[in-house]
């Protein structure tokens, strides 16, 4: 009896090792394996999955509070060292630097001022100025860092054609980065109307074509030299007024804007500009009731028609046309739901707090923020900042 257990057993055994044998083979069929195919993969040769990469601008993001994501969305307006030294150490996200900086000063001073302010932020800073060559230039306007002002770039086109323009652009932009600054707020992209309109001393001219031309080659230059630009003014000064001192509006129709206006920026952001600076002029053709800077409608259009998807920044929201509009309301949680990524400001400690306060109440989703700080983060990184 004690064998016949013994053999049962083993016969049972037997039976359910076949079966699952049976079933395993039946498996590799399903497969569509061969049963001598079915040999195992050494541990040695499995291939691990590799892990996602992430960019250097959005790992810095992720270790970023609120707080910090917000002040990367400020451009400050600085007219002295020691307000651009508070600027860099409230951890802004750039600087626009105008000619009082650089007044009295030779080109070691201004080297050492600039990297001073970098050594005080925590993220590196967008320096920036307005050097557009002409009648705004706020560094080459002290002599004592350059012998005469950059001539405007109608005047360099007139002298020596395109081949002169382009010397005059990657001169310019060569002076700009041996201070430092990284970020030139120019090329100019305005059409206006005639030679009595507001935009037209510091315009290429009134033909859009030409101007088209001029901007392809002066984002191509900068960003062959390694320096930020911006076009500017989006979606066109043409014949408005000057919004420093107040309201302008264009009555244009928006036809006028697709043949001329459009033209210019088109070609800058074909040719690969970072930023596209947007005016405060109400363009009633695309929103009638708010400055382009603050109309969600003007950044629709500039995102979905033009196809821009580099930072947008705002003029100085300082200026007198939003001051008149908003009546002394702070701008900046505005910008921010009209689509801008980056606001030029001078009161940046308060524009921040709204920020951060519109966030945390929910007016402003947060991902609306990380979308606009990893813009910043991503020019910064195309710029050798980061």
């Amino acid at each position: 009896m004690r064998c016949l257990g013994r053999l049962l057993s083993s016969a049972l055994v037997l039976a359910l090792c076949t079966a699952a044998f049976l079933i395993a083979l039946d498996g590799l069929f399903l497969r569509g394996l061969r049963p001598e195919e079915a040999v195992p993969t050494p541990l040695a040769e499995v291939t691990p999955t590799p892990a996602p990469t992430i960019s250097p601008e959005a790992r810095l993001l992720r270790g970023m509070s609120l707080e910090q994501k917000v002040r990367q969305l400020l451009l400050v307006s600085c007219h002295d060292a020691s307000n651009a030294r508070k600027a860099a150490e409230f951890g802004a996200g750039g600087v626009c630097l105008y000619a009082n900086f650089f007044s009295g000063r030779d080109a070691e001073s201004v080297q050492s001022a600039v990297s001073e302010l970098q050594g005080a932020a925590e993220v590196p800073l967008l320096v920036s100025v307005d050097e557009e060559g002409g009648g705004v230039c706020r560094v080459s306007s002290n002599s004592r860092l350059r012998a005469a002002r950059f001539p405007s770039p109608r005047r360099l086109y007139r002298d020596g054609g395109w081949a002169g323009l382009e010397e005059g652009e990657r001169e310019k932009a060569r002076f700009l980065l041996g201070f430092g600054i990284n970020v030139n707020l120019a090329p100019v992209c305005d059409v206006p109307t005639g030679s009595g309109d507001y935009i037209y001393g510091r315009s290429f001219g009134t033909d859009a074509a030409l101007t088209a031309e001029f901007v392809d080659r002066a984002v191509r230059v900068a960003n062959a030299e390694g320096i930020g630009c911006t076009l500017k003014h989006f979606p066109g000064y043409g014949g408005s007024n000057d919004t420093h001192g107040g309201t302008a509006y264009d009555d244009r129709a928006y036809e006028t804007f697709l043949s001329a206006d459009f033209k210019p920026f088109a070609a800058g952001i074909a040719a690969g500009a970072p930023s596209v600076m947007v005016s405060h002029n109400i363009v009633r053709c695309m929103d009638a009731e708010n400055p382009a800077s603050l109309s969600p409608e003007v950044h629709r259009i500039l995102r979905e028609e033009l196809g821009f998807s580099g930072v947008i920044v705002t003029d100085d929201l300082y200026m007198g046309a939003i001051r008149q509009f908003l009546g002394g309301e702070n701008a900046a949680v505005r910008a921010i739901l009209a689509g801008n990524d980056l606001l030029c400001c001078a009161d940046y400690a308060s524009s921040a707090a709204a920020i951060v306060a519109a966030v945390e109440d929910g007016t402003i989703p947060e991902e609306r923020i990380d979308e606009s700080a990893l813009r910043v983060l991503r020019w910064k990184r195309a710029l050798g900042l980061i």
